[in-house]
């Protein structure tokens, strides 16, 4: 069980409530030592004199504050002892905010807070509730470790969590800060229309155990594959275009079967997408599959010309089945070649209607 690294009284009003701080996140990076090649010596660490190279004492280290070059303000470690805040044990709640009016750039370290005692429930679970009720958070300040903190409590489902807030002053300024920012607003357009589609089709409920630290977990196969003495193979940097990539991206999250287990869309489909050839080079979206179904084109440059209003773009034809495999952003695609009204605001089924729809109509016409 965690051990508690604050504890004291939390009081708002003339309500107080013990309770102790525990640390909610850990750190999962690996630790290495330094070693000298060659040998299992460990390298240790040292302070010496810049001038002397001599090691110094740590009875003889004071701290000094540079006010000019080599001059330095000598500050004695008593004299900020004596000048620190005392250990308090108390978080004292001025006021209450919404949290939506604190900028996420505030927010340091987490820490949950528990109730000391089983006697302190009901007082603790009062000011949770509050708190989850009214949407506010209280904020107080709080001295732990030496040192004086920002703090803001707020309610999560079962339990109080304290985060540190970074002061005012250590906040910077982006405007002044950065050498560029958008001067203006993005206006209503295609590419809008697009990175909409891309952000519908990235998105889901957030689930935290989806996303794990790659990096750390290719240190560790490489500290048990070495340690097996196993061969070491670099694996090969390949250069990828970016629009590649970014086409990639999309087909992959268009696909994606656990999204589609969580949207509720039929097994079926999911499979149908899976098992899909891939898209060949050179044309737009969904054109490859539309040049293999039965009358959409023909290789008599006669025929294509005779059943030009029939299959737009490879498009106009595709039965609702053959749709049906398409990503939304294939879809999407043949919408706008043929300039289906609403096509930015409507659904990936009713993109496949409305382009079914499309066709018939093509196909009467043509027959007409």
């Amino acid at each position: 069980m965690a051990r508690a690294m604050w504890t004291g009284v939390i009081t708002f009003g003339l309500v107080s409530v013990p309770v102790g701080l525990y640390a909610a996140t850990e750190e999962h990076a690996v630790r290495f030592h330094q070693l000298q090649r060659g040998t299992s010596d460990r390298i240790r660490n040292r302070r010496v004199n810049e001038r002397t190279g001599e090691e110094v004492a740590g009875d003889d280290i004071v701290k000094g504050f540079e006010v000019g070059e080599g001059e330095y303000v000598v500050i004695e470690p008593d004299e900020l002892d004596e000048i620190a805040p005392g250990r308090s044990r108390t978080i004292e709640i001025s006021d209450f905010v919404e949290l939506e009016e604190i900028e996420s750039v505030y927010f340091d370290r987490t820490y949950y807070v528990a109730p000391r005692g089983g006697e302190y429930l009901k007082v603790y679970e009062l000011l949770r509730a509050a708190l989850a009720e009214s949407g506010k958070v209280g904020i107080a300040t709080l001295v732990m470790r030496g040192r004086q903190y920002l703090t803001a409590l707020r309610a999560e489902a079962k339990v109080l969590v304290l985060q540190t807030l970074h002061w005012a002053d250590e906040v910077r300024d982006p405007g002044r800060e950065l050498p560029e920012l958008p001067s203006g607003r993005a206006g209503r357009g295609k590419e809008l229309d697009m990175a909409l589609q891309l952000v519908e089709a990235l998105s889901g409920p957030w689930d935290p155990s989806r996303y794990h630290d790659t990096y750390q977990e290719k240190v560790r196969e490489l500290v048990r594959a070495k340690a097996e003495g196993q061969e070491i193979t670099p694996a090969a940097t390949d250069v990828i275009d970016l629009m590649q990539v970014l086409q990639g991206s999309i087909d992959r999250a268009r696909d994606g079967g656990g999204r589609r287990k969580e949207r509720g869309e039929p097994q079926a489909a999911a499979s149908r997408r899976k098992t899909r050839k891939p898209k060949e080079t050179g044309g737009k979206a969904g054109t490859s599959r539309a040049s293999k179904s039965p009358g959409v084109a023909s290789k008599s440059p006669g025929a294509a010309s005779k059943n030009r209003g029939v299959a737009s773009k490879g498009s106009g034809s595709a039965s609702k089945s053959e749709l049906g495999k398409l990503s939304k952003a294939e879809l999407y695609q043949r919408a706008t070649d043929q300039d289906v009204a609403g096509r930015s605001k409507i659904s990936r089924d009713q993109l496949i209607d409305a382009l079914a729809r499309a066709g018939r109509r093509r196909r009467k016409t043509a027959a007409a």
